[in-house]
Parts: structure tokens; sequence; C-alpha cells
């Protein structure tokens, strides 16, 4: 605690002849655990910690019990106190044990237990435990918790009669017999565990949201724009400063909806001209989207989340194409990934088992040849419920001018699996799919065995060089073991996606 004086520290030193008793080890192990302590009390809040495992989150039970459900977690107390919990825990509530109408709180706290005991039949002055388990107890008590000794994990207003607890309808407003999370301390973070491809599509959303609600409020004159138009300005500033983790991003993401929300009321209400156009109302259904959906703040949401606000946006293009076109995607200068890509995409030189583009080099860790039917066999490539589908050869240029001839598949609708091997875990992978780019407008959602990780957009088309070799990035995050499975599924209306050869590399 920040009134708690620090003790002098004094640390173990051995040398030779140092015969050391019970008391010199345990000292040296007080030392550490001490240490640890003064870092967790003075510089991090004590709380939970949303992002590891189930984050200590209580949930009501699937069957309507009175009981709650704790998933596993991490949490620090007032006292620097590391909080454990391994395995999901179900605690039972028995309103008998309480005076009702009342409020319960679900804690978490830190609790030490002697364990290994040991004693020896030579001499049994010999005896002892060999160990100390650092547990955490979950119990259910009626006082407000005290942080310094326990961390809140939910609370719930019983009422007489109480026969189920429940999850709350209004998270922000929760109900007797409902399940409140609103107390619950969440511990101080340093830093952003934000992955960099996530804050690069953030910005570029960003740079477009500008554009748009700036139009609205400073040309339209919808007052209510300027509030999103500003929230949006702070969130920039917040991830170019690092300052934003991916739970903290949930609540951003949260208000930012709730101040589009009330921007779409006063349109509907006092702008009558604007509301009534198609355009708006697909804004408008997009941002419905995103708020009815769960708020669990996994990546899978945020990305949805990105991938909503962006077609948010892209819905009132009509209404102010001309001010749109100067929302050019925002990144760093000389951002070396930018110019990889570009690089990527007008390569007509064969792609080698190593690639060498501005200084950086990849490793080739798969290919597949597609028409070739050892190497589709290979990587299981199948294509599933196309309305159309057909083997293609094509000789075309690259922009260098370049001609080359290749065989491909193509199709409209379904989606297309493969498999890939070779990958180093936890290490991003960029797949590199040649395509036909007449063919180009159009955008397909990509999941690594079954979980979606963005999507990969294709704007444009040149009907003079054809050629195209397009980059798609694949978050370390996702790749978890060296094989693991891809799908590709289109989602822009009336295209056919080409596909000629797939390549695979991973940073060296």
């Amino acid at each position: 605690m920040s009134d708690q004086k620090l003790a002098m520290f004094k640390r173990i030193n051995f040398f030779r002849g140092f015969m050391t008793t019970e008391k010199d080890w345990n000292d040296a192990e007080t030392y550490h655990i001490d240490k640890r302590k003064l870092h967790n009390r003075l510089l991090h809040a004590a709380g939970v910690v949303p992002s590891h495992e189930g984050g200590f989150r209580v949930s009501a039970r699937g069957k309507g019990e009175l009981a709650v459900e704790i998933s596993p977690g991490y949490a620090v107390d007032g006292q620097g106190n590391d909080i454990l919990l391994r395995e999901t825990e179900i605690k039972a509530v028995n309103p008998s044990d309480y005076k009702l109408p009342n409020t319960i709180y679900i804690v978490a706290k830190y609790i030490e237990e002697f364990t290994d005991f040991i004693a020896y039949k030579e001499n049994l002055e010999f005896k002892g435990h060999r160990r100390v388990a650092e547990r955490c107890r979950i119990d259910i008590d009626v006082m407000e918790p005290d942080v310094t000794k326990e961390i809140e994990l939910a609370r719930i207003y019983l009422e007489p009669g109480v026969r189920r607890i429940t999850e709350p309808k209004d998270p922000e407003n929760p109900k007797a017999n409902e399940i409140d999370r609103r107390f619950v301390p969440i511990a101080g973070v340093v830093g952003s565990n934000l992955s960099p491809k996530l804050i690069r599509d953030l910005l570029e959303l960003i740079a477009i949201g500008r554009i748009t609600y700036s139009y609205l409020f400073h040309d339209l004159r919808i007052l209510t724009a300027s509030d999103v138009l500003h929230a949006l300005i702070s969130l920039e500033m917040m991830l170019r400063a690092r300052s934003v983790s991916r739970d903290s991003l949930v609540e951003l993401f949260r208000l930012i909806f709730q101040l589009q929300w009330n921007m779409i009321q006063d349109v509907d209400a006092n702008y009558p001209q604007f509301g009534s156009r198609k355009e708006f109302g697909a804004f408008k259904k997009n941002i419905e989207i995103v708020r009815g959906m769960g708020r669990e703040g996994d990546l899978d949401y945020l990305i949805n989340c990105i991938g909503y606000q962006r077609k948010s946006c892209e819905s009132l293009q009509d209404l102010f194409a001309h001010k749109l076109a100067q929302a050019a995607p925002v990144s760093d200068a000389g951002a070396p990934t930018d110019k990889i890509f570009e690089a990527i995409k007008v390569r007509s030189a064969d792609f080698g088992k190593v690639l060498e583009i501005e200084e950086s080099k990849f490793k080739l860790i798969d290919m597949i040849d597609l028409i070739d039917d050892g190497s589709e066999k290979a990587h299981k490539f199948t294509i599933e419920q196309a309305r159309d589908r057909y083997r293609t050869r094509q000789r075309l240029k690259y922009p260098d001018g370049v001609t080359v001839e290749d065989v491909g598949v193509a199709y409209e609708g379904g989606y297309a699996e493969w498999e890939i091997s070779g990958a180093t875990p936890k290490k991003d992978v960029i797949m590199v799919i040649r395509m036909d780019y007449v063919h180009g407008d159009h955008e397909t959602e990509m999941y690594v065995n079954g979980k979606k990780v963005g999507n990969s957009v294709c704007p444009g088309n040149d009907r003079r060089f054809r050629w195209r070799n397009w980059p798609f990035v694949i978050p370390g995050e996702y790749v978890t073991e060296p094989n693991f499975k891809l799908k590709q599924i289109p989602i822009t209306a009336g295209r056919d996606i080409n596909l000629f050869k797939i390549w695979f590399y991973q940073p060296i």
C-alpha cells in the first residue's frame, strides 16, 4: 500500500564455510517474495487482468441454477499478492444464508497452505512441510470487499424468493438476481498488447472515419457527428502513444458505438433529407449489428468491430464521394510493410525459397500449385458449395511488362479450403496469391482452423497488366502449430475469386 513504509531489503550472501540454517533459506525466499509484492503494489493497480485465461469472469450457469461459474484468471490484490485460479470453479448460492434483500459479493482471496509434510523416522525432530502452496479461494461475502485483502469478481443483489441467477440483460444496469460486473477492479497494465497489424488496421479505419464524420459535422452541420469525430481523434492519439490494451479497446469501442447511435437518432429526428437515404439506412444497419454483438473482448470480436465500422463508413460514400476520395489509408511514412507488399504485388520474378525485398528476408515454408493434382491433394485443397467453378489458363503481363503463363482455378460463391505445413508457431505467415487482377474489386473472409483472422480486401483492377500477387498476413497469434487449415469465403456479391499459385512465407 502507498502508506506502507518500505523496509530495508537484505539479500542473502553465500560464502565458503557459511553454515546455513532453515531461517537463512526462508529469508532468501522472503526477500524475493517481498520484492515481487512491492513491484505489484506500487507499479500496478490492484485488480483482475482481463486478458489472462478467462479473466476471472463470473457467469450464470446454463441451467438457470442458484450458482455461478468463475472462469480461470489472474489478479493482484492490494498487498501485491498474485491470485491465480487455474480451473473453472462453480460456487453455489444458498439464499437461506443471507437476510434478503441483500447484496452478495463474489471475491477472490490469496491464501497460503503448507503442503508436502515429511517426517524422518531416523530422527522425528526433523520434520516439516517442504512446500508452501499459493492458492486462490473464492468466497461469497455480504461485506463490501477490501481491495487490500480480496478482489471483487462480481456482485448480485438478491431478492426474497430468488430461484435463479441470470446474466444481466443490460450490463450497464443489472437488475435484481442478475450478475453485476461493473465494480470489478482492473489491474494496471503498461503499454499495449495489440498486434502491429491490428493497430495498423485501426489507424486505417480511423483515417476513413475522420473524413466521414468531419464532413457530416463541418459540411452537413450534423452536430452530434462532432462527438464521434473527436472520439476517433482521441482513440488515434492513444493508439499512437501505445496506450491502448485489447480490453480497454473494447470499452473505447462501446463508447464510440453509443456516440454513433446518438448521431443516428439525431439524423432520424432532425435531418430527414439524409436519414431517408438508402446509404444512411445501410450505415444504420451496420451500427445496429456491431452494437448487438457479444462483448467478450476476444480478437474475433475486435476484428468484426473493425470490419463493420469500415462498412458503416463506406455506406455513406454516395453522400459525399468527393470528400471520401481524400481519405487515403494512413500509415507511417516509409513503413517497410507497405513497401514490401507493394513490391510483392507487382513482382514478376520467381518466388524462390528465400524472398529478399526492401532489405527484408522471408523464407518459403509451403507452396500450392493449383491444377497440379499432387499439390492439391497434398494440401487437401477443395472448393465447396460454389455456384460456379472453372479452370483457367492465362498468358498475361505484370506491370513491368514481363509475360507469364499460368493455370489456375476460379469460383463464385461457396468457399475454398486448404492446408499448409512447415510454419514456425507464433510467427506471422505471409500468404501470396497470384491472381488475374482484371477480376479485382472483391473481398474475402479468411479463417485459420475455424477462427476468423480478418478480411482480404482487393480494391481496383487492371485490364492491361493483369497479373498481381496479392498478399495477406496471418498474425502469429493464430499460428499455433506447424500445420493449419485455411478457409477463404468470398463476401462480394457477383464476383468470382481466381487462384493460381499460392506461396507462404515467414520472416527470417
